[in-house]
């Protein structure tokens, strides 16, 4: 039965972010709602959550996509939330399930800093940061960085090894060390902080790697 409901939510995603109205963001696109799918996925099993909530607000955690800057960022959970909750009446989804569905939606988003009280809500919470840690989290910080034309470092001192205060609305490498690694910290389930720890140790040897071609020491981690 949630493979036919599956088949629905991702239908609607696909007409949400497709057409001359759909925002241009590489890191929101159908891939990253795809991944973040597949990684609630593996959590629920991992953690005995019930896909029956994990897997509606898996797939409509952005279904209202609010770019990274622009000032009503962190009000896009609960505008993802509400327009969840009115597609899945429209559709006749069990509304017994609404309000857990829409406290995990509200409860993925940094900018909204809604503690998650839920398993389900720690799942997709914690599948969504996932997906911006490791292989992926390094090519969507880019590719964002770029959307925005943001810098690639800062040329002097690219991994703030001085002491510099890091900006990461200038420098996409301080995006690592103001964000990502942190993230790591965040995650709720020991299912995730376990991938977490994988993912991180992929992006501590990209940046060292980096160092090493452009001639600089990248930080002991």
């Amino acid at each position: 039965m949630m493979s036919q409901w599956e088949a629905v939510f991702e239908k609607k995603i696909i007409e949400s972010y497709s057409g001359p109205e759909a925002v241009n963001d590489p890191a929101h696109d159908l891939a990253h709602f795809r991944r973040v799918v597949s990684t609630a996925k593996r959590l629920t099993q991992a953690e005995n959550g019930r896909l029956e909530i994990v897997l509606p607000a898996a797939w409509l955690h952005d279904l209202v996509n609010v770019p990274k800057n622009d000032p009503r960022r962190s009000q896009a959970s609960r505008l993802s939330a509400q327009a969840a909750l009115s597609f899945l009446q429209e559709v006749g989804y069990p509304a017994d399930n609404f309000k857990e569905i829409g406290h995990a939606i509200e409860a993925h988003s940094f900018s909204a800093r809604i503690t998650p009280t839920t398993l389900e809500a720690k799942i997709v919470q914690d599948a969504d940061r996932l997906d911006g840690l490791g292989a992926i989290g390094i090519a969507r910080v880019f590719a964002v960085s770029g959307l925005l034309q943001r810098r690639l470092y800062q040329p002097e001192d690219p991994f703030g090894a001085s002491g510099r205060p890091l900006d990461d609305l200038e420098n996409t490498v301080d995006h690592f060390f103001v964000k990502l690694f942190k993230t790591v910290d965040t995650l709720q389930t020991a299912a995730g902080r376990a991938e977490g720890a994988k993912r991180a140790e992929h992006m501590r040897l990209f940046l060292k790697e980096l160092g090493r071609e452009i001639g600089v020491s990248a930080p002991n981690f």
